[in-house]
């Protein structure tokens, strides 16, 4: 790497024998000799989607008033701190999603808005998915186009669903009607796939697991570097490091963790930490460094798949998650729907957290990206796809409004949602799917 009194590229990587370190935004890669170089490095705009399986305790979720938001409910209390940069939104409806097979369904519409072919074969058929959309557009100026991510193992095949292939449960995006992108769920296939470069799969890989951080592959880089600095941009790539070995250890230490488990978890990947929420948590993390480092900006993840028999002792929930959401108005299976709904917001706040305690040109993370989490059921006692649990976060560069509930006072298409989204990114279209509109609530006043 050479460091001169120019600019830095943006795409300026810190290099080593089997690893490839993104830079995050820094001061110094805005152009030099210009007005705007005592400006902060303007930032870029970013999305994420983060998918909640068999919708929720609707009573538990959905603030009981219209308008300003001032205090959130039990189920969504943990996004408090973020609450000026959060809408709720509800009696969103997915329309194509009803047919014979609702979990299925829930998952393939919940981007794409899009009625699935019924198959349990090699013959799917969906179409284009939102994330997709706007990843053609954002990813043609990164090194991923867009990250695919998940918690669970996606090896089932055949019928998973009352005639419907289990692709549709598996993957939430589509490059195209018959191309399902599969998801990622485990951290060092991630890590590798972020950080790797250069030598084959099998070396690379070999490195990785050893002792040795990635840091040390490329010091040498890192010193000319912070030469070359300026104190508030060698402060930004000290922190940036620190996490990035933090993350680095913490994949480390459950590797060595669940070598010796006695009895695999079948939903999990083998090598992951142990209990969900750490790894949930380790899966936000780098998804919070890979839009940091701007290898990708359009991110999707599945927090659990559709039909999920996972269970949750860490929050007194030793129920399967799916039997529990079929909980025919019975007041003991709804408080634990309720619990998980809980957990799952909670681990979409610890997102919003990382996000916000990141810095990014003018402001942060957060600032600068939309994030949409929710599910494509409503009430799963039902199976129903109307008054979907739906939240908007952060502040997509200054286009999102927050602090408030919008209820519709009839349902309105989710694909409403999806095109205002990828307006907000500068990826414009007339519709999208059964879209009627874009959501005109969701815009910051033209003062912002």
């Amino acid at each position: 790497m050479i460091i001169t009194k120019k600019a830095l590229n943006r795409r300026t990587f810190l290099r080593g024998a089997s690893a490839a370190l993104a830079l995050p935004l820094l001061d110094a890669m805005v152009p030099a000799m210009t007005s705007l170089a005592a400006s902060p490095a303007k930032p870029v705009r970013r999305l994420g989607y983060v998918y909640i399986p068999m919708g929720a305790n609707l009573a538990e979720w959905t603030p009981p008033v219209q308008g300003e938001l001032s205090e959130l409910t039990p189920t969504l209390k943990s996004l408090t701190p973020h609450l000026n940069q959060l809408t709720v939104i509800s009696n969103l409806e997915l329309k194509n999603a009803y047919s014979a097979g609702n979990h299925a369904t829930s998952n393939s519409a919940f981007l794409s808005a899009a009625s699935a072919k019924m198959t349990e074969g090699s013959d799917y058929e969906l179409a284009t998915t939102a994330d997709q959309i706007a990843a053609k557009r954002l990813g043609a100026e990164t090194p991923l186009p867009s990250l695919e991510l998940a918690m669970d193992l996606m090896t089932a095949v055949g019928n998973c669903d009352n005639g419907f292939a289990c692709v549709y449960q598996n993957n939430l995006s589509w490059s195209s009607p018959t191309t399902p992108l599969p998801a990622e769920a485990h951290p060092r296939a991630l890590f590798e796939r972020l950080f790797g470069t250069g030598a084959g799969i099998e070396e690379r890989r070999a490195d990785f697991k050893k002792d040795a951080s990635i840091l040390d592959w490329v010091k040498n880089d890192i010193k000319r570097l912070q030469k070359e600095l300026g104190p508030s941009d060698r402060n930004t790539i000290a922190e940036y490091l620190d996490t990035v070995r933090e993350v680095e250890r913490r994949i480390q230490n459950a590797e060595q963790r669940t070598a010796d488990a006695p009895l695999p978890d079948l939903d999990r990947p083998s090598g992951v930490p142990a209990s969900y929420i750490d790894h949930a948590k380790l899966m936000f993390d780098l998804q919070a460094l890979a839009l940091q480092a701007d290898l990708t900006r359009v991110i999707t993840f599945q927090l659990a798949r559709e039909t999920s028999n996972r269970t949750y002792p860490e929050i007194g929930v030793s129920d399967s998650h799916h039997p529990v959401s079929h909980h025919s108005n019975n007041p003991k299976k709804l408080e634990k729907l309720a619990k998980i709904n809980a957990l799952h917001v909670s681990l979409f706040a610890y997102y919003l957290d990382k996000l916000k305690s990141t810095p990014d040109g003018d402001g942060t993370l957060l600032d600068h990206s939309l994030i949409l989490c929710g599910s494509g059921m409503g009430n799963p006692n039902v199976h129903d796809h109307v008054d979907l649990p739906i939240l908007l976060a952060g502040g997509g560069t200054g286009t999102h409004k927050g602090g408030r509930h919008i209820r519709y006072s009839k349902p309105t298409p989710l694909a409403n949602l999806h095109l205002s989204m990828l307006e907000k990114v500068g990826v414009q279209r007339d519709t999208f799917a059964d879209s009627s509109g874009k959501l005109e609530e969701i815009y910051a006043p033209l003062s912002l």
